[in-house]
């Protein structure tokens, strides 16, 4: 690509307005120093309401998304900086939305080969009010990331959890549903549509919640996972095949499980924005693969920096 990020102007967009606001901060900030590193003037943007016309008033050469969750990953900021004819990271409004809705998402991701959990989704009163399926199974929002929200019924429960009919509750009337499928957490970064490495993830709480995945030795990361090859591979497969079915650009996670009793792999979900702190998985993975954060950032940058100045849509 030709392009030099010395001396060009990146907002970095982070912060927002959805329950993984501190985790977009510190995503954010990582980035910003990595690019002020790298020669870029960098303008930090905590994104509100009025980001179009703060933009407007910045003139950015190109934006780094590294907001997390609903408005900022599923389609909407995007559709902001599309209007704006602004260059900017990670997939597009389309990619976003789609990967941002659970049910639609494993739809598609089915009907490319992808194996999925079964479940669906349901209302959160009929939810709460007996068990839909069988314990365990695992109750999440349809339209959150981070594992925001998510609660693991266990074999044996009397009661779904009663959360999900609280005044607090301000993720959606529909959740989804699906089976608990018990084994190995695993994660796989894809990085121009090749998949990078897989992690096993070894939560210390035993639940890969968004303590485990954000607190500081919440969990341990073993890279590569150490699983049979064909598993790794497949992992890898199912990682490449989803990001190119939800029609992903830049760099995505996918999040899968593994029953290494009954050898059954399942492919959770595609996150299109990765988490980029210190304790984040693609950063770790790529790493391992011989490119350091800098370089990372760089490449994500010059990704979305190309495609603007193409004229091509993101979307």
């Amino acid at each position: 690509m030709a392009f030099s990020i010395a001396g060009k102007h990146v907002a970095v967009l982070l912060g927002g307005l959805s329950p993984e606001r501190d985790v977009s901060l510190v995503s954010g900030a990582a980035c910003a120093v990595a690019l002020e590193r790298l020669g870029a003037r960098v303008s930090r943007v905590d994104a509100g309401r009025d980001l179009a016309q703060r933009l407007t008033a910045l003139k950015p050469d190109v934006c780094f998304n590294a907001l997390h969750g609903e408005w900022g990953e599923d389609g909407c900021v995007q559709g902001v900086l599309e209007t704006l004819g602004l260059p900017y990271t990670h997939s597009g409004v389309l990619a976003s939305a789609l990967a941002m809705d659970k049910a639609k998402a494993k739809a598609v991701l089915a009907d490319a080969g992808v194996t999925v959990p079964g479940g669906g989704l349901f209302n959160r009163f009929e939810a709460a009010a007996d068990h839909v399926m069988a314990p365990p199974y695992v109750v999440k929002p349809n339209s959150q990331g981070s594992s925001v929200g998510v609660f693991l019924v266990f074999e044996g429960a009397n009661r779904p959890p009663q959360e999900l009919v609280a005044p607090s509750w301000t993720f959606g009337e529909e959740v989804m549903i699906e089976p608990y499928i018990r084994g190995k957490e695993l994660a796989c970064g894809v990085m121009a549509g090749k998949a990078m490495t897989v992690t096993d993830i070894v939560p210390r709480t035993g639940f890969y919640d968004y303590e485990a995945k954000y607190g500081e030795g919440g969990s341990d990361h073993v890279i590569p996972a150490d699983i049979p090859a064909h598993v790794f591979e497949k992992a890898m497969e199912l990682s490449e095949r989803a990001h190119a079915a939800l029609g992903c650009r830049g760099v995505t996670r996918s999040d899968l499980r593994y029953d290494d009793i009954n050898d059954i792999l399942v492919l959770l979900e595609v996150n299109t924005q990765p988490g980029m702190t210190p304790t984040s998985l693609v950063p770790e993975q790529a790493a391992k693969l011989g490119v350091d954060f800098d370089q990372l950032v760089l490449w994500i940058t010059e990704d979305a920096y190309a495609r603007g100045i193409a004229g091509g849509s993101a979307v």
